[in-house]
């Protein structure tokens, strides 16, 4: 539950297709097809803000948040990745971890923005599989 009495999202549900776990936190591919190797990696338990968290735990999360930009650009091919973490609409810790090209519908605002394009073309398909190999190979057992 958060502060408002409401159930958590991000408690109740998986958040999107889990690509990969640990006691501390998760990693789930958001289902947006403008944007396919979007994910999220959102904390296990219910916290609100980074420090909240102990130092251990912080950078336990960082490592996994940026071995996940890795693995997507890798993979993708991107122009940039943008990390975000709001909270505003869900308070609890996660990251968003997003690749952007130039021609994308939103470039250059974020993608919460407004659209500047139908279509992006020539975005890498990956499949699921793909990057699981891949995030299992880069994280290892962090945080396990």
């Amino acid at each position: 539950m958060d502060n408002s009495g409401k159930a958590c999202e991000l408690c109740a549900t998986t958040g999107g297709e889990v690509l990969w776990q640990s006691s501390l936190c998760r990693v789930v591919r958001v289902a947006d097809p403008h944007y396919p190797g979007f994910c999220r990696v959102i904390l296990n338990a219910h916290v609100r803000e980074m420090t909240d968290l102990d130092a251990g735990q912080r950078r336990q999360l960082m490592d996994v948040v940026f071995a996940v930009e890795s693995v997507v650009r890798d993979l993708f091919k991107p122009d940039k990745i943008n990390l975000a973490s709001f909270g505003n609409m869900v308070p609890h810790v996660h990251w968003h971890v997003i690749p952007r090209w130039q021609d994308d519908r939103h470039f250059p605002e974020p993608i919460w923005g407004a659209v500047h394009r139908d279509a992006i073309p020539g975005i890498p398909e990956v499949a699921n599989a793909s990057l699981i190999a891949a995030l299992t190979l880069a994280l290892g057992t962090v945080g396990q």
